[in-house]
């Protein structure tokens, strides 16, 4: 019923709402720190109790009641029972600890008398909180009665019911029907058990006929299982006096419900519990059941069980609520029941009431109100007592409030507001104190806040005080209140700053006001940069079995440089560094490294960089890469001769594609155990259709390949054998050769042993000419090979070869053209002629014609040599040389000539027999070119002013020598040079010279050329420094140097002019060591030491007979002069070994001259030596060359 409210009323309420808005009230559970400071008194407050229902199970030891409090002063407590005082101190019994309202029922008699319902009160002097109420139970141990039941007899085709009705006991209650042996009565569309535990048959069959149908209950709560009386049934067939056809038939009829037995139920329900809604019909043929929802559709949530005869819908909320209908059909009607569903709740806060602290002589309100269904019954209670016996002048109750006006320090109390329906109750104890307190502030003085810039602080400030207090907020001893709009002071007395900045650092004042009093504390904000990660790790994929690197580098505020801490972990998980031998994680510099990668490894790694006061992460995701797993598994399907589907599930690409599958077979009769691959398909495929061969025994394997690389392969399929078949395929790559003129040898590849689907493979080999009309001859053979005999010489054939097997003949083969044997070509080319150009010549001819070729055309050949030098008279004995030019050409190129020869060539042309006749031989001469360089270039005597030279000429003229170009030039130590001079010796047979008037104690390069009318060619250069004053032969030649410099500047000849002064300083005057007369001595003496020996070797080998240079030369042959021309020696004589005009005869007689112009002596490290018949053996310039021997004239001719 609604209650009218007053105008007067009315106004006392918004009165009363006012002053609320001005005191916010606080929660009165008085913190410890406030009680340190003063000593407050508390209302009592239950901090524990033991739950609404309380099981004393058999197998426990002791029930406690539980009961706990606090207040100032301490709680005392009583207890009552079922609405009695009771007091567990008066039963001896009963087990109580001290201070505390808990007992403790012990499990060691009879229970049964402290069933019932408790409550315990806590109180002190301010007033009594009270517990919610406990339940005792004491369950007793369910038992079916003793009874002796009559069998059930039914006939045959009607429906019957076995009665279970187990025992009331501690819920859940779980039903079985079993036989005697604790077989399961089987259940289904016919046979079922209800909600009930009763066990319904829609229809009896004869079957049904038992002894031993038992009703087992469960409870196990208290583990306990009971069973029923053993039942049995009768079931009663048809007479055997009835006609066949009747006999055994069950008379058909429509569905009837067994359960429920009326048309309509209404079902109640508590929101949250599981609705079970049954229908179970009898009938024959047996009934289907069918459920809907009037009007709506079934919940998602619903399901049906028990073969469609239960309709579960679980934790039922308000709209499951409505009207359902359960309809059981068969052929021959249908039965409906009508469900009405309602939801009903039990009590639930609405407001629930709030312990309050508020000063003395304000209005108080405690409101309590809650929902449910039906709408509970709201209680109050003050102190644990009714409100009706404790009345109070000033307390007044609206409605779901209570309101006290002009609150005095006595109206201090403990308010319960109990909530009740039938589905329960809710109570709440709300604590109302009423006292003034001058501000106490809990928070530690001088605290120390960091905060980081741009981001927010909240410093605290919290106070206890009554009334509330109002707190501000000052900055470095201002008595300004701190404001702005980053700035808030909260309603607990905390200041919020937010985007602090560097300027926000300073001492901070909390100060604290009521109408008691005040109260301060200061707190220190110091701003801090930022910590930020400067460089992060970006995803990364791996190989699996390497290292990994993730790398974190972060910046932050360096006073925090002992707190700064860089952390890693794994998908949320903190990784644990263990710098042991056995683990895999390192971190240095910032670098997290993962020790050979596995896949466990794969995941989101993050990088913490953290400081007291703040934080940033940085996240990247490690892919390991890996070859697939092998694919699992393999499944044969559409057996057919010569295919067979194969499928596959791919296994995991390990974050790298797999591009393909490579399936491989295996047979058992040619190459057992040797995996052959089959065939390819792409990654995105997991199947393939095997084209296979006839007779083999197959069995097939799979592999996945990606980037990383190939798979295991996956275990192999059962074999599959193909039955025989005639060859798919004829042989391939198939030869026609001639060796011999009359004969046409053809060979094929034979086909693999697998490719030949049966036994018996043999080939028909078929031929017939191409230029007469005749028939095919064949020939069967099982070799891969035949020579056809008897034929002409190369003409063609059509040629074919088919396979076949005991069953059958392979494809119609493809024809294939051959020629009969080849004979060597009958003509050779002519018309043959040549262009001379420099070393190289171009060679052209006239083809041969085909007729004459008697085969293929191979091409042709081109032998040429050298005749003889244009410079010598004698012709010379050189190996020929080949050029070989494949296809139908009739010009060439031959290079690498020597010029100011005679050569002679011949042209050929070839076939697969042989080379032809050659061409008539054709003789050419080479213009003539430059000489090469001068194999010998010494400095022989060495004076104060001249420096004599010596050199042999060039070893291949290349045309007629004209002269010698000798050049020189001064050079100081740091190889500056100066000006070039030039001499011009027109005389060939020269090959001696005497440089005269030059600077003493000078250094000097010296450049010789060869020349012909062509030109002069390469250069060769000696050094020497000339000396103070003039000495003997043998120590002039002391400082000579081999020059390293390969050519001198290019200067224009010029006639020899006498150095001038600033010439001559350019070279260091200098002499070193070369000018001390110890050294000079030293060397005279190994000089003569050195002729001594050279003396006695060739006496002893003159004792041996001679040997010519030429066998000298086959033993060190020079590499630069092979190098130029491969077929040419470097030889100064002839075979003959003749002396050129002019040369001493003897080693003696060269002494005997005496004059040291004149003189031969070895110089430097290089060794010279004379042949047998006085002839000068010297080297080649360059560094490392072969020695090679060469004649020198003895005629030395110099400028008049």
């Amino acid at each position: 019923m609604r209650l009218q409210r007053s105008p007067l009323l009315a106004a006392v309420l918004g009165l009363i709402t006012c002053i609320c808005v001005f005191h916010t009230t606080a929660a009165i559970d008085i913190p410890l720190e406030v009680l340190s400071h003063i000593n407050i008194e508390q209302l009592p407050t239950i901090t524990a109790q033991s739950p609404s229902s309380l099981i004393a199970f058999p197998f426990d030891e002791s029930f406690p009641m539980t009961c706990e409090a606090k207040g100032n002063p301490e709680p005392e407590f009583r207890w009552t029972k079922n609405g009695q005082e009771f007091d567990p101190s008066l039963d001896p019994r009963l087990m109580k600890e001290e201070n505390s309202g808990t007992f403790v029922i012990p499990n060691n008699g009879n229970l049964t008398e402290y069933q019932g319902t408790y409550r315990c009160y806590a109180s002190n002097k301010l007033g009594t909180a009270i517990s919610k109420e406990i339940e005792f139970i004491v369950p007793h141990v369910p038992k079916f009665p003793k009874e002796t039941l009559d069998p059930v007899v039914v006939e045959e085709g009607q429906p019957f019911t076995l009665k279970c009705n187990p025992p009331k006991g501690i819920p859940p209650l779980q039903i079985y029907w079993m036989t005697i042996n604790l077989q399961h009565i089987e259940q289904d569309e016919r046979v079922s058990m209800g909600l009930n535990g009763d066990l319904y048959f829609s229809h009896a069959v004869e079957k049904d006929s038992g002894r031993d149908y038992c009703c087992f209950a469960a409870f196990p709560r208290i583990r306990t299982i009971v069973q029923k009386t053993a039942m049995s049934v009768i079931v009663q067939t048809k007479k055997s006096d009835m006609s066949p056809e009747s006999a055994n038939a069950i008379l058909e009829r429509k569905p009837s419900l067994l359960t429920p037995s009326t048309a309509t139920s209404e079902t109640q329900l508590v929101k949250g519990e599981d609705l079970k809604l049954e229908c179970i019909a009898e009938g024959f043929p047996t009934p289907q059941v069918e459920w809907v929802k009037m009007g709506h559709q079934l919940p998602t949530k619903a399901k049906v069980e028990n073969h469609g005869k239960l309709l579960i819908v679980p934790r039922v909320e308000q709209e499951d609520s409505g009207k359902y209908m359960c309809k059981a059909k068969n052929g021959l009607g249908e039965a409906v029941h009508y469900f009405t569903l309602k939801i009903e709740e039990p009590p639930e806060w609405v407001i629930e009431p709030e312990s309050q602290l508020s000063m003395i002589g304000s209005e108080v309100l405690i409101k309590c109100s809650a929902s449910g269904t039906p709408q509970p019954t709201i209680t109050w209670r003050v102190n644990g007592e009714l409100l009706q016996g404790a009345p109070a002048a000033n307390r007044k109750v609206f409605d779901d409030t209570i309101a006290l006006r002009n609150a005095k320090a006595s109206d201090s109390a403990v308010y319960q507001c109990e909530a009740s329906n039938k589905h329960g109750t809710l109570l709440s104890n709300a604590n109302i104190m009423i006292m003034n307190l001058s501000p106490i502030i809990l928070t530690k003085e001088g605290e120390d806040y960091s905060a980081v810039e741009g981001k927010g602080v909240m410093m605290h400030c919290n106070v206890f005080s009554s009334p509330p207090s109002t707190i501000t907020w000052s900055k470095d001893d201002s008595s300004d209140s701190v404001e702005g709009p980053r700035l808030t002071i909260h309603e607990n007395g905390s200041l919020e700053i937010y985007s602090v900045e560097k300027g926000d650092t300073g001492q901070y004042t909390c100060l604290a006001k009521n109408t008691e009093g005040s109260s301060a504390i200061d707190a220190m904000l110091y701003v801090k940069d930022p910590t930020r990660i400067v460089v992060a790790q970006e995803d990364l994929q791996i190989l699996i079995g390497t290292t990994a690197q993730l790398s974190c580098l972060a910046e932050y505020d360096k006073s925090f440089s002992n707190d700064f801490e860089l952390l890693w972990e794994k998908d949320d998980m903190k990784i644990a560094l263990n710098n042991t031998e056995n683990s895999r994680y390192f971190v240095e510099d910032g670098i997290l490294q993962i020790i050979n990668v596995s896949h466990r490894d794969q995941g989101v790694y993050t990088c913490v960089a953290r400081t007291p006061v703040d934080r940033d992460t940085a996240s990247a995701l490690l892919m390991v890469l890996d070859v697939p797993d092998a694919p699992e598994p393999l499944l044969l399907s559409e057996h057919k001769s010569k295919s067979v589907k194969l499928k596959w599930i791919p296994g995991d690409d390990h974050n790298s594609s797999t591009t393909e599958f490579i399936i491989e077979y295996e047979e058992s009769q040619w190459e057992p155990g040797n995996w052959k691959e089959l065939l390819r398909v792409p990654g995105n495929h997991n199947s393939a259709v095997l084209k296979l061969h006839g007779h083999v025994d197959y069995r097939f394997r799979v592999s996945g390949l990606n980037a990383v690389g190939r798979s295991l392969p996956s275990k192999p399929t059962e074999r599959y054998k193909t039955p025989p078949a005639a060859p798919d395929k004829n042989p391939e790559n198939i030869k026609i050769e001639g060796h011999l003129p009359h004969e046409m040898d053809i060979n094929w590849e034979p086909l693999l042993p697998i490719e030949h689907n049966g036994p018996g493979l043999e080939y028909k080999v078929s031929y017939r000419r191409q230029d007469v009309e005749e028939d095919w001859k064949e020939h069967l053979v099982k070799r891969h090979s035949f020579v056809v005999k008897n034929t002409p010489t190369f003409v063609p054939y059509d040629i074919k070869i088919q396979a076949r097997n005991h069953q059958g003949w392979g494809p119609e083969p493809k024809i294939v053209t051959g020629y009969s044997g080849e004979d060597f070509p009958s003509a050779a080319p002519e018309n043959v002629a040549v262009e001379v150009n420099s070393s190289v010549v171009k060679v052209s001819w006239t083809r041969v014609h085909k007729d004459k070729l008697h085969g293929h055309l191979g091409g042709y050949r081109i032998n040429w040599w050298r005749l003889r030098s244009l410079a010598a008279s004698k012709k010379s004995h050189e190996d020929k040389h080949t050029l070989t030019l494949p296809g139908d050409q009739n010009h060439a190129t031959v290079p690498g000539l020597t010029p100011f020869s005679e050569y002679s060539l011949i042209v050929m042309t070839f076939n697969g027999r042989g080379n032809g006749p050659g061409s008539n031989q054709l003789n050419f001469k080479t213009p003539e070119g430059v000489p090469e360089k001068n194999p010998v270039f010494r400095v022989t005597d060495v004076q104060k002013h001249t420096v004599s030279l010596v050199w042999a000429p060039p070893l291949e003229p290349n045309g007629i020598l004209t002269g010698y170009l000798l050049e020189y030039q001064l050079i100081n130590d740091t190889e500056e040079m100066g000006p070039l001079q030039t001499v011009d010796i027109s005389n060939p047979d020269t090959t001696k010279w005497k440089l005269r008037d030059l600077e003493p104690v000078s250094k000097y390069k010296f450049y010789l050329r060869s020349c012909t009318t062509v030109g002069c060619g390469p250069v060769v250069s000696e050094e020497c420094t000339t000396t103070l004053e003039t000495t003997s032969t043998l120590t002039s030649t002391l400082g000579l140097s081999k020059s390293a410099s390969p050519s001198p500047p290019s200067t224009p000849k010029s006639p020899v002019t006498k150095p001038t002064r600033s010439t001559i300083g350019l070279a260091s005057i200098h002499g070193g060591i070369s000018t001390q007369g110890w050294f000079i001595g030293l060397m005279c003496a190994i000089a003569l030491l050195t002729l001594i020996l050279l003396i006695a070797c060739f006496v002893n080998r003159n004792k041996g007979g001679k040997y010519s240079v030429k066998e000298k030369e086959d033993l060190h042959p020079d590499v630069e002069s092979q190098g130029m021309n491969d077929d040419t020696f470097c030889e100064y004589s002839d075979n003959d070994e003749k002396p050129l005009k002019g040369s001493q005869h003897s080693l003696s007689r060269e002494i005997k001259a005496g004059d040291s112009g004149d003189s031969l002596v070895d110089y430097g490290d290089e060794d010279v030596q004379f042949n047998e018949d006085g002839s000068f053996i010297g080297e080649y310039a360059g560094r490392k060359e072969k020695r090679v021997s060469a004649e020198i004239k003895a005629t030395i001719q110099t400028p008049a």
